[in-house]
């Protein structure tokens, strides 16, 4: 047995910075219809051809005038036109109104908007007049061109992960087209001879010591959701020679593999090795918990320089999904040229008790109550999934640190990982 120290444990804050370290952005992208950039990295800054609003407009129903002729209330005034949206009025000249709706030109002349509720329709027998009801001032209800956009203004800027109202942004610019960096490819592939995908065997009919492999269909789903393209490589069997033409096959076509368990020193583990001889592979032991082991590394393409980034993921479930938040999430995003910040958390009280404190900075599971409190799921075994489903967020525990009930402790949504 060897007696050499252990090394001590990396932060998590050390191995993120480690990890991002090693990552360069994709240089691929691709112009996309703006209908489908949702979820999409913007590859260039988006400059606006045109001021939003293009013309002066009306931000109300009602009736266009000079502010002048309105000194006070009860002013009545000539209607001479009317302006609905999308089309342009007649100079508007003193003593004179516009009945004008929401988003209609300004007429030349008027620099005011009355609401339809502050005026009154006089109508006489060849004449339509109004009455104002209440006094004027220059500007008011009107939208000035360019208020919300000036022509050259940087409205987005490149690595900018493009959500529903950067669509609508861009649409309002005339936008078609998108620029956006290029999905990562991720191959997707599980060891182990104790697995069985669902459907292949029923439950009743399951060998003693096989298990199904859950662990893919999470990290497919967290992948796809990060805008990743993802060729699933199904389950790789434990030797070898498998292990190997798996990595090299996936290296081959992908910017990034991820794997889940098998990189252990276990005669049945043969991850390590294969990577090693196929590239490069550091194992790193993070203090947090759930998830301590981690693997990064790279399998060089056969016969050139190029390489696919590896990532070798906890076997045991949420130990799995919370370092691929924490981890593989913001590599990903560095893939993509985008910017990367930690989950905004949320000074919320306990009402459990922690009594134990870890060395390790820990990730409790937790859920939000009718009382504005966090309720603990009772077991944080990493090995429990179900503890994933019933939280709504978790508490990030700072090491050596204990929880009394009622206690203020820093709160992550889930929603805040996931978007």
């Amino acid at each position: 047995m060897s007696t050499a120290p252990r090394a001590p444990l990396m932060s998590l804050d050390d191995a993120l910075k480690a990890l991002l370290s090693h990552i360069s952005p994709l240089d691929r992208a691709e112009s996309v219809p703006t209908w489908d950039a949702d979820t999409r990295v913007l590859a260039q800054d988006l400059v606006s051809p045109l001021q939003v609003p293009a013309f002066d407009n009306s931000s109300m129903d009602g009736y266009a005038v000079r502010s002048a002729d309105v000194p006070t209330a009860g002013v009545e005034l000539k209607v001479t036109q009317r302006i609905p949206a999308g089309h342009f009025g007649q100079p508007l000249l003193p003593g004179q109104a516009a009945r004008i709706f929401t988003g209609a030109p300004l007429p030349p002349g008027a620099d005011a908007i009355v609401m339809q509720e502050q005026a009154e329709a006089v109508t006489e027998a060849d004449t339509t007049r109004v009455r104002i009801l209440t006094t004027v001032q220059a500007g008011q209800w009107v939208r000035y061109s360019g208020e919300d956009i000036r022509s050259g203004d940087t409205v987005l800027m490149h690595g900018q992960k493009l959500g529903p109202a950067h669509l609508g942004l861009a649409a309002s610019l005339g936008m078609a087209q998108l620029w956006v960096k290029a999905r990562p490819k991720v191959a997707l592939f599980s060891t182990g001879d104790e697995l069985v995908m669902p459907g292949d065997v029923a439950p009743a009919d399951l060998r003693p010591g096989t298990i199904y492999n859950s662990n893919r269909f999470f990290l497919r789903a967290l992948l796809q959701r990060m805008g990743c393209e993802v060729s699933d490589l199904g389950i790789v069997p434990d030797n070898r020679e498998a292990t190997e033409a798996a990595l090299q096959t996936a290296a081959e076509q992908h910017d990034l593999i991820v794997t889940s368990g098998g990189v252990s020193v276990g005669e049945e583990d043969h991850v390590k090795p294969a990577v090693q001889a196929l590239g490069a592979l550091s194992l790193w032991q993070i203090a947090m918990k759930p998830g301590k082991p981690f693997a990064y590394g790279h399998v060089r393409r056969a016969g050139q320089t190029e390489q696919a980034h590896f990532v070798g993921l906890p076997g045991n479930p949420v130990s799995s999904f919370v370092t691929f938040l924490l981890l593989v999430k913001p590599l990903i995003l560095a893939l993509q040229g985008a910017a990367h910040s930690a989950p905004r958390s949320v000074a919320l009280r306990a009402d459990f008790d922690w009594p134990k404190a870890d060395k390790r900075r820990e990730f409790l599971r937790v859920r939000r109550n009718a009382q504005g409190g966090l309720d603990l799921f009772p077991n944080q075994s990493s090995g429990v999934l179900t503890s994933m489903v019933w939280a709504d967020g978790v508490v990030d525990n700072p090491a050596g640190h204990t929880i009394a009930r009622g206690d203020t402790v820093n709160f992550w949504p889930m929603s805040e990982w996931l978007s």
